[in-house]
Parts: structure tokens; sequence; C-alpha cells
């Protein structure tokens, strides 16, 4: 609606001025979210979430991990169904745009500083559609999944000031707006945790994945190294 839209924009502009500004005058600020905004980086901060999800004894119990890890597969999955789903409907609804570096005057584009990080390793400060944040929605529902199994208030502040943290250097860069997170990608996140784990979805796929997947893990309990991960020696 125009009112509710105007007051997510002003407030936009000004969560985008407050994180990007600072990119001209502070050269600290700067480097550690050009290094933020890689390519790379993203594969590093899915290893993090990664190695927390199949911690054997941390959220999930040793011998859940698998089951666990299987289960947020399935959830992935649906997820990118939906964000196939959502983006037609968004098109036809215009609730596409442009990223806020492409749009306010005055933006800091990072990849002004560094062009060769741009044009060797993707570095990320402007898209041409950013509604919705795909890279919010993936941290999202991984915060999202490890809360509805945490047991202690430490692990629910841990899982989401990482998940918070991550989904910073878009911001930071202009990228995305705001609304491209905290709506778009919480919708998405929302509908796919809604529709996987609050239905049978996920332990029928979980449960599937455990069984086709019995022989493979089979040989890697005999890899040194590898067979000490509780995802690979327990199920």
């Amino acid at each position: 609606w125009p009112a509710g839209q105007m007051l997510c924009v002003i407030f936009d502009e000004w969560l985008f001025h407050l994180l990007n500004d600072p990119l001209a005058s502070n050269p600290t600020w700067l480097h550690v979210w050009a290094v933020a905004s890689l390519r790379p980086f993203d594969a590093v901060v899915g290893v993090i979430l990664l190695m927390l999800l199949i911690r054997g004894e941390w959220v999930f119990k040793a011998i859940e991990v698998r089951q666990a890890f299987f289960g947020f597969l399935a959830i992935l999955l649906l997820l990118l169904f939906i964000r196939m789903l959502f983006s037609k409907l968004a098109a036809q609804m215009g609730w596409q745009h442009n990223s806020p570096s492409m749009v306010i005057s005055g933006a800091i584009h990072m990849s002004d500083y560094f062009p060769d990080l741009e044009k060797t390793w993707e570095l990320k400060d402007r898209s041409s559609q950013s509604f919705p944040g795909d890279h919010a929605s993936v941290l999202l529902i991984w915060g999202m999944f490890m809360s509805v199994f945490a047991k202690r208030i430490g692990q629910v502040v841990l899982v989401w000031g990482l998940a918070l943290l991550f989904m910073m250097p878009r911001l930071v860069a202009g990228a995305h707006w705001g609304q491209d997170d905290y709506i778009g990608g919480v919708l998405l996140a929302l509908l796919a945790l809604g529709w996987g784990y609050y239905t049978p979805f996920t332990a029928k796929v979980s449960g599937w994945l455990l069984r086709v997947t019995e022989p493979v893990f089979g040989l890697l309990q005999r890899v040194p190294v590898i067979n000490r991960l509780s995802v690979i020696r327990n199920a």
C-alpha cells in the first residue's frame, strides 16, 4: 500500500546512508565490507553455517545431525522453488526494483574503489533486480530452522547474531534495500519453513535421503579424519 511503502522507503534510505556513507571516510569500514561482499566470502559463510548445523551435541544431538542436515537441505530446495514462483509474481505485480546504489544520489560504490575485485571476485554492490533478497532469505531460513530446535537462549542469540551479521554486506554495499530483506527475505523464509517443517515434507524427504545415502556414508566412515564428524559417524 502506498502509505506503508513510503514509510519503508524513508526507513530504507536512512538505513542505507547510515551504513553506506562511512565507506567514503573510514578505510577500515570500506575494506571489511568489501571483503565481505565478495562471492568467495559467501562460501565461507556457508561453511560456518553448515559447521554449526552439523556440530554434534550443540543444537542437535550427534545422532540427529545427519537427519537435520538433510531436513535443512529439503527446506532449501523448497525455498528455491518458492523463490522461482515468487519472482514471476513480483515481476507481474511490479514489485521489482533497482538497488539503492543505483537509485540514491551520492551512493558510495565499492566497485569504484576496487575495480579489480569486481572483475575477478564478483564484488556485488548493485542489482537491477534486488527484490527479494535471496542472500537474506537463505540466512533467515537457517536462523529460523536452528531456532526451532535451539534449547538455550545463548544458541538463539548466536544463531541470529550470525544471520544478521552476514546479511549486512549487501546492505552496506547498497546491493539491496532493507525491505528486500525484512519483507522479501522474511516472506520467502517463512513460506519455506511453514510448508517444509510444519508439514510432513521435510520428515519424508530427510527420511528418504537417509536411506538412499546410507551406503555412501558407510564408505565415508572408513576415511580417516572425516569419519570423526558427527554427520558421518552417527545416524
